[in-house]
């Protein structure tokens, strides 16, 4: 009982104690090495920072484009990367076709497309989104490819032998077996929407998180940079546990929810 109390409140112990740890000795480093700020400043220094930007109307504003963008283009991400998971997943000759020309599309630098969607589409919300989407697109199609050519054909003839037709199929197999490898994508295309969606702020944007990356370093203030730099970090953080919640409410019997909720209890 104390061991899985211990397993229990672990994280909540260890995951703090480590970032003051960090912090710690980043000022440490900082003192011993006599660090200019405009290098290297010191967390006291970053976090002052970091209440000056919270406290202002305009970072929230900023925060908000950033995640609105992310969260648009994810969701696009996500409808497009499961109508072609499944397609491809079935029709296996259509898949083979296609395969290099996916995989060349994901090899192209995403920062050399940037230049060519802002003359397409202006500095607006468009491109950020189209980019976000373009990241999160490639995971969640492969993952979800994947998880419909995980179900064994023994499970389906079991379904044929209970007469049932195709909708029962889909809805009690198919779809159940395809949800979790649904959510792995989701996990990763997330965190690379995000990515993606900063990328396009920071090369070419008006507004957003990226673009406050791009004036704290032109007005060469480090202290605010490392500042916005958390800020899309804890955003990153936030959207990810969105993201790993839903799985938890719409896939509890999964062994990767069941585990964690076992090491939790």
């Amino acid at each position: 009982m104390n061991r899985e109390r211990f397993g229990r409140w672990l994280p909540w112990v260890s995951t703090p104690l480590i970032l003051v740890v960090f912090f710690l000795l980043w000022d440490v480093f900082v003192r011993v090495n006599g660090m200019s700020e405009l290098v290297l400043p010191r967390p006291g220094t970053v976090f002052a920072s970091l209440g000056e930007l919270v406290t202002t109307g305009d970072t929230w504003y900023h925060a908000r484009v950033t995640a609105i963008e992310t969260i648009s283009g994810f969701a696009i991400a996500l409808v497009a990367g499961v109508a072609a998971g499944v397609v491809l997943g079935k029709v296996r000759w259509m898949e083979r076709s296609l395969r290099p020309l996916i995989v060349a599309s994901q090899v192209v630098p995403k920062v050399a497309l940037i230049p060519l969607f802002v003359i397409w589409f202006g500095f607006g919300i468009t491109s950020k989104v189209i980019m976000a989407a373009m990241l999160a697109f490639f995971p969640i199609m492969l993952n979800v490819q994947l998880g419909v050519r995980s179900v064994e054909a023994g499970q389906r003839d079991v379904m044929r032998s209970l007469n049932a037709n195709r909708w029962q199929t889909f809805n009690h197999l198919e779809f159940k077996s395809t949800l979790p490898y649904v959510f792995a994508g989701m996990e990763v295309g997330i965190v690379l929407a995000i990515i993606g969606t900063i990328v396009g702020e920071y090369l070419g944007g008006s507004e957003g998180l990226g673009y406050l990356v791009v004036r704290t370093l032109n007005a060469l203030d480090a202290p605010a940079l490392f500042a916005v730099i958390i800020l899309l970090s804890v955003l990153g953080l936030l959207l990810y546990f969105v993201v790993n919640g839903l799985k938890r409410f719409f896939i509890p019997w999964h062994e990767s929810v069941y585990s964690m909720r076992e090491t939790n209890a």
